[in-house]
């Protein structure tokens, strides 16, 4: 059907006003931030393709400029500029919520944010959230990449990055491109080895967080941390 004759009570805008951004659902949301469609196809269609293409919004929150200018309709500097910058907006935001309160008292939203960052990514990325004597976020730093099966992990780096944090304590995180978030013996090792690395100085680990797509596991709450 052509937006045009969508009855109003179901155009996004007039839904949002009527019902609150709560009652849309993410193509409708999207299709706020685009405005307009292209020819032959209209807003909620140009919605539907970016969230198809990308794999839903946590793979739209991974995609950079360059990936948007692909999409037919998105060639505009103004479109990719707002989308990009929405998307920024959103790991802020939730960086900003966690360096409010101890992490331990949300462990949700710490999942919610490990998950915004490095759960859609094709390869597999180790990150580590450094935190203060309160347990509250001081910095999230991805550390290593490496391939689709396997990345290496250097300690010192990562006792080097704890250190010039000040940090009392870090969670650490990884994701499975392969979408099973179960940890192998070898992300076990490396929790075990990197605990012992950070205790020489005073350094906790807290949790080692395992993400894919959708899912998340804590090594912690399985009694390997």
């Amino acid at each position: 059907m052509p937006f045009r004759d969508l009855p109003l009570e179901a155009r996004p805008r007039e839904k949002l006003m009527a019902r609150g951004a709560v009652a849309l659902g993410d193509v409708e949301l999207l299709a706020l931030l685009l405005r307009t469609g292209t020819s032959g196809k209209n807003v909620l269609q140009l919605a539907q393709e970016l969230i198809d293409t990308f794999g839903g919004l946590a793979g739209l929150l991974h995609a950079g400029v360059e990936d948007l200018r692909r999409i037919k309709g998105l060639g505009g500097i103004a479109k990719r500029a707002e989308i990009s910058a929405v998307l920024e907006l959103a790991r802020r935001t939730s960086a900003e919520q966690l360096k409010q309160r101890p992490v331990i008292d949300s462990p949700n939203a710490v999942r919610q944010h490990i998950q915004l960052y490095i759960a859609s990514r094709p390869h597999e990325v180790f990150a580590a959230l450094f935190l203060d004597a309160q347990h509250r976020l001081i910095a999230m730093e991805e550390l290593f990449r490496g391939t689709l099966t396997q990345t290496s992990v250097y300690p010192r780096e990562v006792v080097t990055r704890a250190l010039h944090h000040h940090a009392a304590a870090v969670i650490l995180a990884h994701n499975h491109p392969s979408g099973c978030v179960e940890p192998s013996r070898a992300d076990e090792a490396l929790t075990q080895t990197l605990q012992s690395a950070l205790a020489l100085i005073d350094v906790r680990v807290l949790d080692h967080v395992i993400v894919a797509p959708g899912q998340a596991l804590s090594m912690a709450e399985r009694g390997l941390v």
